[in-house]
């Protein structure tokens, strides 16, 4: 029998950074309420989860759709199916107050358990497009928390329970969303901060470098670059910068890239949900170069809202050259009111306190305000 004194909520999440940074801000918010939390994760995730705030860390089989021909699609049903079971024995002994699902095929076998046994579940969307674990699960799930306001305008079942919280963002990002905009002084430096993530880089490292030498020299003179990179392509982007004399730091990762994008100007990158949530959240116009070729055309969608609020200039990978790139560079450096015209629209649609709120809703549906509340009379 559990003999916990505290709730337990159990966090579904895994695959990429864009699931389990948001997940690990709700469980940081959690646990100052001093609700325990478990993390249920995948073989995959594990090894990036090691300083995830949990107090256990579960490791569930589960997989992805990796084709459609019979054979593929009867072995991921079988993981999925082995992973609900498994799933339902950890509820079974670990007795959750609710189950939060981030999405990805991580995701499912711990809800759909929690559906069998009428546990509440609560899942989170974090794109502007709903992702197509999150899809399979929504039916059953007892709320649905959105990054995007309004992604069921065409789904009135779905838009009647859910609630737009926002996409929690790390400690690190709500600290650097109290940073205001830096001024770009007449003849002062210029900081454009760069990534892309591990399927994105490569062409950062191609494009950017190469616009930078397109720059009118005096322009490029105050140009100064955070570029993240990938290991094989920092030696050709470092090569070209030592040759132009631009001042510039690359690396393959920066522990500090919240307080680097805090300390910019302008950031050009892919727009992942994690991405887009903390480029909102900390206020910064950006470039926006979405992954072409994702099944959802989730990081499309992303990069669409955030240029509607007039928080970035999106740019599809098709039209994404040296040229075009310098040509944007030039106008928006050209144009500091224009820049910290997009970083305050950024700031409008931003959601520092994302995390606060869905902690806020995770409580209610668990019952856990209520209990305490009893435990105290």
């Amino acid at each position: 029998m559990n003999a916990r004194k505290a709730p337990l909520v159990l966090i579904a999440a895994g695959g990429t950074g864009g699931h389990l940074f948001p997940a690990e801000a709700l469980a940081t918010v959690l646990r100052a309420r001093g609700v325990d939390v478990d993390l249920a994760t995948d073989k995959r995730a594990a090894p990036f989860a090691k300083s995830f705030p949990a107090g256990q860390i579960h490791v569930l089989p589960a997989d992805t759709i990796r084709g459609r021909d019979p054979l593929s699609l009867a072995r991921t049903a079988f993981r999925l199916i082995f992973g609900t079971l498994r799933a339902s024995w950890l509820l079974i002994a670990e007795r959750p107050k609710a189950v939060v699902g981030f999405g990805g095929y991580p995701t499912v076998p711990p809800i759909l358990a929690a559906a069998i046994m009428r546990v509440p579940r609560i899942v989170h969307e974090q794109n502007a497009v709903m992702g197509r674990a999150n899809r399979m699960l929504a039916a059953r799930a007892t709320v649905i928390a959105t990054g995007y306001p309004s992604i069921f305008a065409d789904a009135p079942s779905l838009a009647a329970k859910a609630i737009h919280t926002g996409n929690p963002v790390r400690a690190a990002v709500r600290a650097a969303a109290t940073q205001p905009y830096p001024t770009i002084d007449r003849e002062g430096p210029i900081r454009l901060v760069v990534f892309g993530g591990s399927q994105g880089a490569r062409i950062m490292s191609e494009v950017v470098p190469a616009a930078i030498e397109l720059l009118p020299a005096p322009l490029r003179a105050r140009i100064e670059v955070l570029q993240q990179a990938r290991a094989e392509d920092l030696d050709q982007a470092r090569a070209v910068y030592a040759r132009l004399n631009v001042k510039a730091e690359t690396a393959e990762f920066f522990g500090d890239l919240p307080a680097r994008i805090a300390a910019g100007h302008l950031v050009v990158a892919r727009s992942g949900a994690s991405t887009v949530a903390e480029l909102a959240a900390i206020g910064r116009p950006a470039i926006l170069v979405p992954l072409p070729h994702a099944l959802d055309q989730d990081q499309l969608a992303n990069a669409s809202a955030l240029a509607a609020a007039g928080g970035a200039l999106l740019v599809r990978q098709s039209d994404f050259t040296a040229e075009k790139l310098a040509a944007d560079l030039s106008r928006l450096f050209g144009d500091p009111a224009r820049l910290s015209g997009m970083a305050a629209a950024a700031k409008a649609v931003g959601r520092a306190d994302a995390a606060e709120r869905l902690a806020d809703e995770v409580m209610r549906v668990a019952g856990i305000a209520q209990m305490r509340e009893k435990t105290a009379a």
